[in-house]
């Protein structure tokens, strides 16, 4: 388990009993079995408070938790006979989205889904999550290959952001993330979206404009980085704190606003504490989502996608 910076008294406690336990196991005579439920007793005191009232900052930690699932884990775990669809067929593949065809529970869905990676090589093979312009267009091609057969898209978003690579601007990112926002908005099937660590900038809306968005509990939502932000606004990215503050990043934030519409609760500590828990609630969620949209037309999904995105504009000018 890896811990975060505000969970070193957590780390100690659950260090000590482990180390209770290694010893009585190396030692039959011993027994601390009462030694170590107290510990376990006090560790998850401190867990319920660290996590009771979590700052916006600490929430940004942890959706960027290493041991956090990945879309690969929730593909792998959710969706049957799932089959990856790669290429742009313009300029190459883009392993940053990984996308294909699949069943959730027997019904047959279009999954596109941004892809960190969970050690050093994968995340350099899925460059950290962040898509080049080839990765926005293959995910174009998939949502009009899904349109054309009438199958639901689901997205899954996780990334800080578009890749700002010299050879990304130079291939057309501002544009291919414009069109992938724009395919979206023009789908005739229904399109779900769920944020489930980081949804960062326009990376993350050219995935999530859908007819219906979640955002696990302890994801995060904004224009942009509280790191990028604070060297924005106050020329120094130690300033994170406050950015992160300021910018309503959080899922509960968010709902207030009517930016996304339905929180995930995750496990105790997290979505990385107990995965396949988190997994389970997250499939459960799609399901629901897209029985809300069943029987619904064309036309009519693209109208209250519309819709739905320009009455955020509406309340923002308002507010």
């Amino acid at each position: 388990m890896n811990y975060l910076e505000f969970e070193k008294s957590l780390a100690e406690i659950e260090g000590k009993a482990t180390e209770l336990r290694a010893m009585a196991a190396s030692n039959p005579e011993m027994d601390v079995s009462r030694e170590a439920a107290a510990l376990d007793q006090k560790a998850e005191k401190i867990l319920i408070d660290l996590y009771k009232g979590l700052t916006p900052w600490r929430k940004c930690q942890v959706a960027r938790h290493p041991d956090r699932p990945n879309c690969k884990d929730y593909v792998d775990a959710l969706f049957d006979e799932f089959t990856p669809l790669a290429g742009d067929r313009n300029f190459g593949e883009d392993d940053a989205i990984i996308g294909g065809l699949g069943r959730l529970q027997g019904r047959a869905v279009m999954v596109i889904g941004q892809e960190k990676g969970t050690d050093t090589q994968s995340r350099l093979k899925h460059n950290f999550g962040m898509a080049r312009p080839e990765g926005y267009r293959k995910a174009i091609r998939l949502m009009g290959l899904a349109d054309h057969f009438g199958l639901p898209v689901i997205t899954l978003v996780d990334t800080p952001g578009a890749y700002p690579g010299k050879g990304a601007e130079e291939r057309g990112q501002a544009e291919a993330i414009a069109r992938c926002t724009q395919k979206c908005l023009r789908l005739g099937v229904p399109l779900v979206s769920v944020i489930i660590g980081e949804g960062g900038s326009g990376g993350a809306v050219a995935l999530a404009t859908a007819n219906t968005v979640a955002m696990l509990e302890h994801s995060v939502y904004s224009v942009i980085s509280p790191e990028g932000c604070a060297s924005i606004l106050w020329k120094d990215a130690e300033k994170m704190r406050e950015a992160a503050e300021a910018l309503r990043l959080t899922a509960q934030d968010l709902r207030k606003l009517d930016v996304i519409d339905r929180i995930i609760p995750e496990p105790l500590g997290g979505a990385q504490r107990d995965p396949q828990v988190m997994i389970k609630a997250v499939g459960a969620a799609l399901q629901d989502m897209l029985r809300g949209l069943e029987g619904k037309d064309a036309a009519t999904l693209r109208a209250e996608r519309r819709k739905k995105f320009l009455d955020m504009g509406a309340h923002g000018l308002v507010a």
